[in-house]
């Protein structure tokens, strides 16, 4: 039809009489108001679009572009084919709807993270932090970093996993990476940076308990000979009678023991930090935070080591730097963890006794004191575990 030829080309065709009829005159209004709207309808749709909406258009290139309104801000996805941007349009909305804001939108994981660290630091222990921060930056944020937030999905997360697991990363490892994932990925939940925690749909690995090492009752007995008249008799004495952890004893102070009552107060523990040296630090929980009932015989073993650090004191004149450790180096300074490791494997190879670690001395405390029908919750309190479970599992 001429009208309709004339209409596509948005000419008014004044030289036919008949579309002065009102009636057919309105008739062809609406075909003409289809027609220009078939031609600018994308323009129009984003220019009325509204909190919470979206619309999708061909761009001149033949790319295809989603757009969607956050917090009165446009958000833009521009993508190879129309299916791509309805996907893309469909799963924003979403997230929207479930309180996404318009940072969380915009925001990387990695630069998340980097922000999560800064405000997690101020509310764990230092060597917590440094745990969670070697995570992020060594198999986080190499593999996902880049990805937008709100884009972060389970299946990324599981293939992190399954990746890191045929590397050779072990189990433990790859459990820190998926709680501090959750973790994080749950603080952004609450700040409606995501709709939801991908996290939670993911399989970590199991926990591969490894076979408990521990001395034997003579076998202790040969390690507490073999450093007998030492400077550390009293520190291997408490070790395997307390099971203190390695920390715990490294960061005693005599202002911790009470010689009257005979009670050791647990309140600190002495730990190496990147960029920090040696620190006192809070223990590891706070049931770690304990008193421990010792024995007479273990106190006379104290009175003699105290003796012994003032010759030690005095031999080392104005070198020696107080601290009031109960166990120092010759100097009075923290001893650094790793020279105790070394001097007690040596005394391992030296005496025939079996490779064990240090820590693995808290596991023989706990299995001789449960051997000599200690009760299990007494045992708990002396090793400072949260949950008995914990005890009975040694």
């Amino acid at each position: 039809m001429l009208e309709y030829r004339l209409l596509r080309q948005n000419r008014r065709p004044h030289y036919h009489p008949w579309l002065y009829n009102e009636e057919i005159l309105r008739k062809v209004l609406v075909i003409r108001t289809i027609i220009l709207t078939h031609h600018t309808g994308e323009n129009t749709m984003a220019n009325k679009r509204g909190q919470n909406e979206g619309t999708i258009y061909k761009r001149k290139d033949g790319s295809w572009a989603a757009q969607v309104s956050i917090q009165g801000r446009r958000l833009t996805k521009y993508t190879k084919t129309q299916s791509e941007a309805r996907t893309w349009l469909r799963t924003t909305l979403s997230q929207v709807d479930n309180g996404i804001t318009f940072l969380g939108a915009q925001m990387v994981l990695g630069k998340y993270l980097e922000q999560w660290l800064v405000t997690v630091k101020t509310s764990v222990r230092p060597k917590t932090y440094e745990q969670y921060k070697q995570i992020v930056t060594s198999h986080i944020v190499p593999i996902l970093g880049r990805i937008k937030l709100k884009d972060v999905r389970p299946d990324h997360i599981q293939s992190l996993y399954n990746n890191k697991l045929k590397s050779g990363t072990s189990n433990r490892t790859v459990r820190m990476i998926h709680s501090v994932l959750h973790v994080s990925l749950a603080q952004a939940l609450k700040m409606g940076l995501i709709g939801r925690n991908p996290a939670d749909a993911v399989t970590r690995p199991k926990l591969v308990k490894k076979e408990m090492k521990t001395l034997t009752d003579t076998q202790v007995q040969t390690l507490l000979l073999a450093v007998r008249g030492t400077r550390y008799e009293a520190l291997y004495l408490l070790a395997v009678t307390t099971g203190i952890r390695q920390g715990e004893l490294l960061g005693l102070k005599w202002a911790d023991l009470d010689w009257v009552t005979r009670h050791l107060s647990v309140q600190r523990q002495l730990q190496r930090l990147p960029g920090h040296g040696m620190v006192f630090s809070e223990p590891k929980s706070a049931s770690g935070r304990r008193v421990i009932a010792l024995g007479s015989a273990t106190i006379e073993k104290l009175r003699e080591h105290y003796k012994h650090q003032q010759l030690e004191r005095l031999a080392a004149g104005e070198l020696w730097i107080e601290n009031d450790l109960i166990f120092p180096t010759i100097i009075g300074t923290p001893i650094e963890g790793s020279n105790l490791i070394r001097t007690f494997k040596s005394l391992l190879r030296a005496y025939n006794l079996p490779n064990i670690r240090y820590h693995d001395l808290r596991h023989t405390a706990a299995t001789l004191m449960l051997q000599q029908g200690i009760h299990p919750k007494v045992v708990q309190e002396r090793l400072g575990h949260s949950q008995i479970s914990m005890t009975l599992d040694t």
